[in-house]
């Protein structure tokens, strides 16, 4: 998969670096050329040699090192490296490159190198959520720099948090994904909306359903790897905003959702709603919690404003793709809302099959296009068809 892939592996001090190990050892099961760079920090947690015996190239932790070489390695290193990952990435690395400090030979590379720079945050939940360490993020992200969110648990300190390095498995994922993706949506605009919208009942209660958002935030993520200017309009949720997304737009109900959609629509060239927006609003809502009585509680609903339809109505030659999430009858449903929402294609799933649907990484999916054409797919994780969708809508944008 990662056959003749020049990755330069950057390893800096913290208890994380041993994980560094399974990363190497990912990357050249999968045929990659990886060389490490350890920083004399990330040495005390693991040994040179142990990276040196996984990569099979030597390991470079000083500058003035006697050289393997006659390249002026920081250089050499540098021009060499289609990608350059930095996992574990400190605080201290971050706020380095950050800053454009260059006083070891990790930060010295990655200041010499052209190639895209994927970092992998690992530190105590204070130190990340920090908001120096935070802005070093957000600045290191608008330079192009990508992020490997840390995940949240038990640390090492002992502390309950976000912070955790992601899992290995998620970051040579995120690697593959960059050096076998073309940037063939650079061109592109796209809006995407996501997660689940929220009617309120009264100041305690309201009317949700259970999407989770992991579709939409998937899409939006190999959106921007691929090169797309993406404006994200989320309902709530507890996923992290995708790095490099142009807009964040976050919104409650079904009404903020298409406003949000029509205030942006011109802007965007494709259109994908992902989101699952509640049909229904309570008819009133009370500006004091219902108080519970012995009596049965009635609520009158009203129909909420169907979004992809009146987006249908206007879109002219822009793409719009839908979202059917059914339980039954899901081929006649889904072609009924291609006809009536005037859309493009359909992603459509059916909820009640395992791995399918809300809340989980997977799913399962026929994708139906406006002649009738139907492709299935077998289940895969939410990432994959993110591409497969993606791949749809720049087929029909050329």
């Amino acid at each position: 998969m990662l056959n003749s892939k020049n990755i330069v592996v950057g390893v800096s001090g913290g208890i994380a670096a041993y994980k560094a190990c399974d990363i190497v050892s990912r990357l050249k099961k999968l045929n990659a050329n990886v060389k490490v760079i350890m920083t004399k920090s990330a040495a005390e947690f693991v040994t040179p040699l142990t990276f040196q015996s996984l990569s099979q190239n030597f390991v470079v932790v000083d500058m003035f090192d006697e050289l393997k070489t006659w390249d002026v390695e920081h250089i050499s290193l540098a021009q060499w490296a289609d990608l350059f990952l930095i996992a574990p990435a400190t605080a201290n690395i971050i706020g380095k490159i950050s800053n454009g400090i260059a006083d070891d030979m990790l930060s010295t590379t990655v200041m010499a190198t052209k190639a895209q720079v994927l970092i992998a945050p690992a530190m105590n939940t204070n130190m990340y959520e920090n908001k120096i360490v935070q802005n070093n993020i957000s600045k290191l992200s608008q330079l192009g720099f990508k992020f490997v969110e840390p995940e949240s648990g038990r640390l090492a300190c002992g502390d309950i948090g976000k912070g955790k390095l992601a899992s290995p498995e998620a970051i040579v994922e995120q690697v593959s994904s960059i050096l076998t993706l073309e940037q063939d949506l650079t061109d592109k605009n796209i809006l995407i909306t996501a997660g689940p919208t929220i009617e309120n009942i009264d100041p305690v209660r309201y009317i949700t359903n259970r999407s989770s958002g992991k579709m939409g935030y998937s899409i939006a993520r190999k959106a921007i790897e691929r090169g797309a200017n993406v404006t994200l309009i989320s309902g709530k949720t507890s996923l992290d905003i995708p790095n490099g997304v142009s807009e964040f737009i976050q919104v409650e109900s079904a009404k903020q959702m298409y406003e949000a959609v029509v205030d942006n629509l011109d802007k965007n060239d494709i259109i994908i709603k992902s989101a699952a927006v509640a049909d229904y609003k309570p008819k009133n809502i009370s500006d004091i919690k219902i108080k519970k009585s012995d009596d049965d509680l009635i609520i009158e609903l009203d129909r909420n404003k169907d979004i992809l339809k009146e987006i249908g109505k206007i879109k002219k030659d822009k793409i719009l793709v839908g979202f059917a999430a059914e339980t039954n009858d899901l081929i006649q449903n889904a072609k009924k809302k291609i006809e009536k929402k005037n859309l493009d294609f359909i992603v459509a799933n059916d909820l009640t099959q395992e791995g399918a649907g809300f809340g989980v990484d997977t799913n399962i999916v026929k994708i139906i296009d406006k002649n009738g054409n139907i492709q299935e797919y077998p289940k895969m994780k939410k990432y994959e068809l993110s591409n497969v969708i993606l791949d749809r809508v720049k087929m029909l944008s050329k």
